[in-house]
This record gives C-alpha cells, sequence and structure tokens, in this order.
C-alpha cells in the first residue's frame, strides 16, 4: 500500500536524534509523501531546508493560532514574501498551519480572527489550499471559509467535529484528515462521524511527533505509524485499509496537484 502524510512536523527537535531513520522506515512501508507544517516564522528555514533536501517531503508556511504570543505584524508580511519567492516550486504545497483555537485559556477571538482571515487572503492570492486548524470554532471558521472562498480548498487538519460540520466543509471544497485522536476507545463521538464519511471525504495524517495513535500509547508519534494508524481508522469507517489508503492517497495528490 502507499501512503501520504498530509501533516507532521518532522522538522521538531524530538527527531534530531533519528530523523534519517525515521524517513527510511517511513518510505519502506509505503509513506511515499509527507507534508511539514510551518507553525511560526522562526523555524519556517529549518522546515524549508528540510523539504528541499530530501525526496518526498514538500513544506507548508503559516502562522498557527495558539502561538498568536510569538507573532508579529511584520511576519505576516515575510510569510507573502516567502509564498510570492517560493511560488511554483514543487516543494511548497500550502499555507498552514493556520486557524482558530477557542479551546485555550481566554483565547483572543479578534486577535486570531484577524490573523486567520489575512493567511486565507494569502491562500487565495497565490492559489495554494488551506491548512486548517479548529478547535471549538467550527462555526466561525466555516462562517469566515464561506465568507472568502478559498479556491483550491484544503484540509480541516484533525477533524473531530460533527458530520454536518464535515458535509460542511465538503461543500466548500476542504478534505478531512484523519489521525490518531479517532483510533482510541474513548472517542465514542468520533467513531460514530467516522462510520458516516466517505472514502472522497478523508485524507491521513499523523501530526507527528503529537497525537500518537492507540496502537502505540505514550511513544512520539512518527510518519511511520501511518499504516497502523490507517488500519485503525478503516476498521471504524467499516472499510479495507488498502481502500482507506488509497483514497488518502488519491485525494492528497489531486488537492495537492500531484501525480497520482
Amino acid at each position: 500500500m502507499r501512503y501520504i502524510d498530509t501533516h507532521n512536523h518532522l522538522d521538531f527537535p524530538e527527531f534530531d536524534a533519528d530523523r534519517a531513520a525515521v524517513l527510511a522506515r517511513s518510505r519502506a512501508l509505503g509513506v511515499q509523501r509527507q507534508v511539514l507544517i510551518g507553525v511560526s516564522e522562526d523555524h519556517w528555514d529549518r522546515l524549508w531546508s528540510l523539504a528541499c533536501a530530501e525526496d518526498g517531503l514538500h513544506a507548508s508556511l503559516g502562522l498557527h493560532p495558539c502561538f498568536l504570543d510569538r507573532h508579529r505584524p511584520e511576519h505576516l508580511t515575510q510569510l507573502r514574501e516567502r509564498l510570492a519567492r517560493h511560488a511554483g516550486h514543487e516543494k511548497l504545497c500550502a499555507v498552514g498551519e493556520i486557524g482558530l483555537d477557542y479551546y485555550l485559556e481566554q483565547p483572543d477571538k479578534p486577535a486570531q480572527q484577524a490573523l486567520f482571515e489575512a493567511q486565507l487572503q494569502l491562500a487565495r492570492e497565490f492559489e495554494l489550499p488551506a491548512l486548517l486548524h479548529v478547535r471549538r470554532a467550527h462555526a466561525d471558521v466555516i462562517a469566515m471559509l464561506k465568507r472568502l472562498r478559498v479556491p483550491r480548498g484544503g484540509i480541516v487538519h484533525a477533524f473531530s467535529g460533527s458530520y454536518e460540520e464535515a458535509r460542511e466543509y465538503r461543500r466548500l471544497g476542504f478534505f478531512l484528515g484523519l489521525g490518531g485522536a479517532g483510533t482510541w476507545p474513548q472517542a465514542k463521538r468520533m467513531h460514530r462521524m467516522l462510520a458516516q464519511l466517505s472514502l472522497e471525504d478523508t485524507v491521513l495524517e499523523t501530526d507527528a511527533p503529537d497525537m500518537a495513535p492507540a496502537s502505540h500509547p505514550g511513544q512520539r508519534n512518527s510518519p511511520e505509524f501511518l499504516p497502523a494508524l490507517c488500519t485503525e481508522l478503516a476498521k471504524l469507517m467499516g472499510v479495507e485499509p488498502e481502500a482507506l489508503a488509497e483514497a488518502g492517497y488519491r485525494n492528497s495528490c489531486r488537492l495537492f496537484g500531484w501525480s497520482a
């Protein structure tokens, strides 16, 4: 089987000691492409360098809502400059990780919304998919997407909303990123939602080093866990792992404009 990990942080220090070995094991298990996700200005260089140095790695650049206190107004300008500099480059595949997070203690909603809207405008300007982070904010995210209409759509990372919200995102051109959270036995609400999804709705992700699946409790998550994650999710969705893997691969290629 072949896989694409549409969301991870392989550039994070947690992988510094064995990154090459993780990449080798992942490729041997069929993980052909990985999207490395930018979260703040201070590590875009590191992420871009890693993506350019390795076959099958791609970069998404953005300003994450959870790091609002680290972002500065000039970082938006710098993000636009980088997107312009790398426009058309095979390694640049999206704008993200961007979005809204109302799960945070005392979230600054107006500041988050302004940052999110500005980055959605960049996704529109450079005709790139948007990779979204959404926690307890689906209504506001959906409303903004309806108003701004990102032409290339994108992915709702670590989707854990309702089936009705899933349908709204799909109407707006967004795939649902499925990862480790849905594999845990206590995630009953997610299990009910997963059972209703179509293969045409989904892409696969790990969010490594975070959100390890139930098959690897207490471990650093890794792109090499994607095949096991796919098997667990397929069981919950009532489909064969081969079908879910191939749908995730095909949907990812369609979104990012890669040959399948």
